[in-house]
């Protein structure tokens, strides 16, 4: 069933004049721009890897694209895809500050809760206004979700890296760090840190692959969905998530 599926799939979705293998398209080289954030995006150290990184990969084979990364921290990454510097982002949630600058192609991504983690029990959060008060480590540029994001009167200290704030944690600069699941407990295990996760956390919605609106990639965004699709349909994109998932959420 599934190789019928996705037969049926590359026969409506990709002209036959198109396919030579799975490319749909023209060979392109695509720049995306990714911050280092293990275990999604592992830029530094050797072969670009990590979950998101994996997944676009597996939907740029299908497309015949070759992949380039340049590496910046996040609010950087988004000035390179407003200056035409990058193509592509993996991973950004969808807010209507973005949408001006990215179409926002494929929730290729899966949701995950926004944690906070804290070292000293006076600083544990059982509940939102738990967190007025307390200086808390927010990655510069992140969204997390919008009640947090738009309220101003928490004293949120940005830091480039998820490491970065778990360390000003530790040096008393921060009383709490928020942070994607998997990501904050792949910074704490890394550096070491015998660092606690509060009770009160927020649901995840699903990130993207991001096309910026300068970029002439984007004309490709509906080759970006069948590839996606294919990749699903083959039980590959299942398989990325679980393998990371295991390994970095036990």
């Amino acid at each position: 069933m599934r190789v019928f599926a996705t037969a049926v799939l590359m026969a409506l979705v990709f002209p036959v004049s198109a396919q030579q293998g799975t490319e749909t398209v023209e060979a392109l080289t695509v720049t995306v721009g990714a911050n280092h954030a293990p275990p999604y995006r592992i830029i530094e150290g050797g072969e670009p890897t990590g979950l998101y990184v994996d997944i676009f990969q597996e939907i740029a084979d299908r497309l015949g694209w070759k992949v380039h990364y340049r590496e910046a921290p996040f609010r950087r990454v988004l000035r390179m895809v407003q200056q035409g510097e990058v193509d592509v982002m993996l991973g950004p949630l969808e807010t209507a500050e973005r949408t001006e600058l990215m179409e926002f192609v494929a929730p290729a991504f899966p949701p995950e809760r926004r944690l906070f983690f804290y070292l000293n029990a006076e600083n544990r959060i059982e509940r939102y206004a738990d967190l007025y008060g307390r200086a808390i480590g927010i990655l510069e540029g992140a969204s997390y979700f919008s009640r947090f994001d738009t309220d101003d009167k928490l004293l949120k200290e940005p830091a480039p890296r998820y490491e970065n704030l778990m360390l000003m944690m530790q040096k008393g600069r921060v009383d709490v760090v928020i942070a994607p699941e998997l990501v904050g407990l792949y910074a704490v295990e890394k550096l070491g840190l015998d660092v606690k996760v509060s009770p009160f956390f927020v649901p995840g919605e699903r990130s993207y692959i991001a096309v910026a609106k300068n970029s002439p990639v984007l004309k490709y965004a509906d080759d970006i969905r069948a590839a996606l699709k294919l990749i699903e349909l083959e039980g590959i994109h299942e398989d990325l998530v679980l393998k990371y998932m295991d390994r970095f959420a036990e």
